[in-house]
């Protein structure tokens, strides 16, 4: 079990009072954006240039139901200074896993065969309309409890493997981008747009499988390319 901890790089800094509980990672969520008064660009990050390739570890969401409640949320923000994440590129990340120069194939393929034993089972989360962080707009989700699971035996695979784990579980805030911020905006214009969104109805998303890829950023989004596929157990 992942005891959840305070952390300053999180977002929300301070980890929800039940997170499994839909209703209160949403408020709670919503409560911390309430604090944010600048959107950062998103883009603007150090370390990630046009050649960077790096390994993650990452849920895809190709739910109907999910997809299209995104692209609507997308469409009513689409004033404001956001990308809109693709439709088939619509994930949860769990963790980057490495550099490629850093990690070798050998390892990638270790780090595989150690993640498909003793997996997890698969679960359902909740995709909560809607909030933000300093610099994207994304879903809340809940339980986290499988999602934790799931993060926790990826990281002990990768110690097993030769690999530095994941970054503490503890400090894990899972959640479902859908658009990030290219400049610079006063927060309250992306609450006033949000506000409506979060009365659409919450969306629930299968998921039964988890995926490493090699990560590139492009022009306005991530791309990736899928290393390996591991089936959740039934």
């Amino acid at each position: 079990m992942v005891i959840l901890e305070p952390h300053h790089r999180s977002f929300p800094p301070d980890p929800p009072a039940d997170p499994d509980d839909p209703d209160t990672v949403a408020a709670h969520e919503w409560a911390a954006f309430a604090g944010v008064r600048q959107m950062s660009n998103h883009w603007d990050r150090p370390g990630w240039t046009d050649r960077t390739r790096a390994y993650y570890w990452l849920l895809e969401f190709a739910t109907p139901a999910l997809i299209a409640q995104a692209q609507r949320c997308q469409a009513a923000l689409n004033p404001l200074p956001v990308d809109p994440i693709a439709p088939d590129g619509i994930h949860l990340t769990l963790g980057r896993v490495g550099l490629t120069e850093d990690v070798s194939a050998h390892q990638i393929a270790r780090l595989a065969a150690a993640a498909r034993d003793h997996i997890p089972r698969r679960f359902t989360l909740q995709a909560v309309p809607m909030t933000a962080s300093l610099g994207a707009i994304r879903y809340s989700v809940a339980p986290w409890s499988p999602v934790l699971a799931l993060h926790q035996h990826l990281s002990r695979a990768m110690e097993r493997s030769g690999i530095p784990p994941l970054s503490p579980g503890a400090h894990f805030r899972p959640h479902i981008g859908i658009g990030y911020m290219h400049r610079c905006i006063p927060a309250d214009q992306v609450r006033q747009a949000i506000e409506p969104l979060r009365q659409l109805p919450p969306v629930l998303a299968a998921v039964d499988r988890v995926h490493l890829v090699r990560m590139r950023r492009v022009p306005s989004a991530y791309q990736w390319d899928t290393i390996h596929t591991l089936a959740l157990e039934s």
